[in-house]
């Protein structure tokens, strides 16, 4: 069964910055982590010319989205503060200027409240949070206060074992309980533009991790857009025997069978191929029926 065939209606929209955005094609988000120890970029672009630089690489490579993150959250990560966190991303948003900004819509990769409401003051459009409102309680506010589009993501662990395996009765079932469960919460307190993302990669064996993918339709139950993250990620690289840095034909299969499978938004750090797999999607969709 194809997302098409399914019976429940998925929103097909999100008002960001006071515009409408329509899923009438998957949208491509375009990582920038900004840390100094992100799992493939490495710090890479964590000195704020870099950053720039990249993010207008992204924006020519056909990024619709830049999620900028400023913590790592790779397994064994390490804790920063919240001050630090809000410093690198205010100060990048501040050099990007508002000529950039207008370019793409800007989400911003953050569990913590504070870190939110400054970048959504300083140009943010989106929050997209791992822990879904978990590891603070006040980001449901921030986010309603601010009516942004809100990305929540599932994870089952505390901030310090986010990558630690569960032992699940049914990774889809609970997946999708959660997933439902704060969608009605938010829901509750008036914040209606969310995206879900199943956390790929977040306290999940690999067998939890495909067996959640190729599930992947199931969370059109919820009826809200489908967002993947599965870029270069382990779940790529221990099949194919490869480092991430020549994972890019596995992410690439990946995101081809999340979008035939439901997912609106990709998040990846090969936009320019990413966006090659849209187009490669959008050519079968309109071919499908004879």
């Amino acid at each position: 069964m194809t997302a098409k065939d399914t019976f429940f209606k998925t929103k097909r929209s999100l008002v960001i910055d006071g515009k409408l955005c329509t899923f009438d094609r998957p949208l491509v988000m375009g990582i920038l982590n900004i840390t100094d120890d992100s799992f493939y970029d490495k710090g890479r672009f964590s000195d704020l010319e870099k950053a720039i630089d990249q993010f207008d690489k992204l924006i020519e490579e056909g990024a619709e989205i830049i999620d900028i993150g400023a913590q790592s959250t790779r397994p064994g990560f390490e804790l920063s503060n919240e001050k630090e966190e809000t410093t690198k991303v205010v100060s990048l948003l501040g050099a990007l200027g508002q000529e950039r900004l207008k370019k793409a819509f800007i989400s911003v990769d953050t569990f913590r409240a504070e870190v939110a409401s400054q970048a959504l003051k300083a140009g943010a459009h989106i929050i997209n949070d791992i822990s879904a409102g978990e590891f603070d309680s006040k980001m449901f506010k921030v986010v309603s206060d601010a009516q942004c589009p809100y990305i929540i993501m599932h994870q089952n662990g505390s901030l310090r074992n986010l990558h630690k395996k569960v032992v699940y009765r049914n990774v889809v079932e609970e997946t999708i309980s959660f997933l439902k469960r704060k969608a009605n919460e938010l829901h509750r307190v008036g914040v209606y533009d969310v995206v879900i993302d199943p956390g790929f990669g977040f306290s999940k064996s690999l067998d939890d991790n495909y067996r959640l993918f190729t599930n992947l339709e199931a969370l059109n139950i919820i009826g809200l857009p489908i967002l993947v993250g599965v870029s270069r990620k382990s779940m790529v690289t221990k099949i194919i025997e490869r480092p991430s840095a020549e994972a890019l034909a596995g992410t690439s299969a990946l995101h081809l069978t999340a979008l035939l499978n439901g997912a609106s938004v990709l998040r990846v750090h090969d936009v320019a191929e990413a966006v090659d797999v849209v187009r490669i999607y959008e050519k079968l969709k309109s071919t499908s029926s004879p």
